[in-house]
């Protein structure tokens, strides 16, 4: 099928891209104590020069004592900051555009490694000795200051020149605890209903537009599946995906970034419409898909057999003929194929490299 669908220009009023192709955020771990260096430079400028519309980054880590999880994560402040300029300017000078993934690992971070980890509500179980929790409820003061951490994050993107914002709204990390019922039993204004939960993130992103304005592109990132359970729903019905998008939209969400392991699937039964296709559909907002996009294979498949073979796109444009959604996000084929836009758009198709298990060490 012809790709030129993929290249149309996306005209958002607060986001102009060349095209419809995102490169999807990927942890790697790549920066030395949380510093982007050169060779994260070359690794993103390499990207924008092989054709991509937007870049966003692996997950940055905001100005939060217990934000990371790991030494070599990127962090979003302090020197870090210098090194993501020197990243901003190259990937510009190489035609492309980039937004920064702000993150908090939430209770990804084990206890007993570095600060505390954050949490919504407390674990009913799993002592680490009498009396000693693993996980203790969030004070309101404690929410506060992640709030003006992710602001801070918000504000130092926009002087750093980036194009946009993404915050990480899925998998198991801080935002997603508040969304998620079993991660969240809090009885205050944060917890409750599933409208209830997203009251956290609707601060975050209200705090994020005092700061910077209404007119500075802002996605969130979303999933209903979780690192630890690959068939849960956070919405099992349309109806509750509504309830669950509109405060977030109305909060000032300009673009949902919707998480799936494979584009293709649907989301809800008697519908052909994937999670990105709802999430347009609900919010009347742009929307980016994702999942396994020219292979064969979905991520933890990768791990499991050692390769995700190359597959062709005819959905992915039949899907993007029919404005299921916006933009499309690619990951894994973008670490096997530097130039994955300009290869498909040439029909060359045949010449892009498989994805083995080896190249995962690009990834984490």
């Amino acid at each position: 099928m012809n790709p030129e669908v993929l290249f149309r220009p996306f005209d958002h009023p607060k986001l102009q891209l060349k095209n419809r192709i995102v490169m999807a955020p990927m942890t790697r771990q790549f920066s030395p104590n949380g510093i982007p260096d050169k060779n994260v430079e070359n690794y993103y400028t390499r990207r924008a020069e092989g054709g991509v519309g937007l870049i966003v980054t692996e997950g940055t880590t905001i100005p939060h004592k217990a934000a990371s999880s790991a030494v070599q994560i990127p962090c979003f402040h302090g020197e870090a900051l210098e090194g993501w300029k020197n990243v901003v300017d190259s990937v510009h000078a190489a035609g492309g555009k980039i937004a920064p993934q702000l993150w908090h690992v939430g209770a990804i971070r084990k206890p007993g490694e570095g600060p505390h980890p954050d949490y919504p509500s407390a674990t009913p179980s799993g002592l680490l000795g009498p009396g000693k929790k693993v996980l203790e409820p969030l004070s309101t003061k404690e929410i506060d200051e992640l709030i003006a951490a992710y602001a801070q994050a918000a504000v130092d993107a926009v002087r750093l020149g980036f194009d946009a914002i993404e915050l990480h709204g899925a998998h198991g990390y801080l935002i997603d605890n508040f969304f998620w019922e079993g991660t969240n039993q809090r009885s205050d204004k944060y917890g409750g209903s599933i409208q209830k939960r997203t009251q956290f993130a609707v601060e975050i992103m209200q705090a994020i537009r005092g700061e910077i304005g209404d007119d500075f592109p802002m996605i969130l990132r979303f999933s209903q599946w979780k690192q630890q359970d690959f068939d849960a729903k956070l919405a099992q019905t349309p109806d509750e995906l509504e309830k669950f998008l509109s405060p977030l939209s109305d909060a000032g969400v300009d673009i949902f970034h919707c998480s799936t392991r494979r584009f293709w699937e649907p989301e809800f039964e008697g519908s052909s419409l994937n999670l990105a296709g709802w999430a347009k559909q609900i919010t009347a907002k742009a929307t980016i898909s994702v999942g396994s996009v020219g292979l064969t294979e979905e991520f933890v498949a990768t791990y499991r057999d050692g390769s995700a073979e190359v597959a062709g796109i005819d959905e992915l444009i039949s899907r993007m003929e029919a404005d299921e959604f916006d933009l499309i996000a690619v990951g894994r084929a973008l670490l096997a194929n530097l130039d994955w836009p300009i290869k498909v758009r040439n029909n060359e198709m045949d010449s892009l490299q498989t994805f083995r298990k080896e190249q995962l060490a690009e990834l984490v």
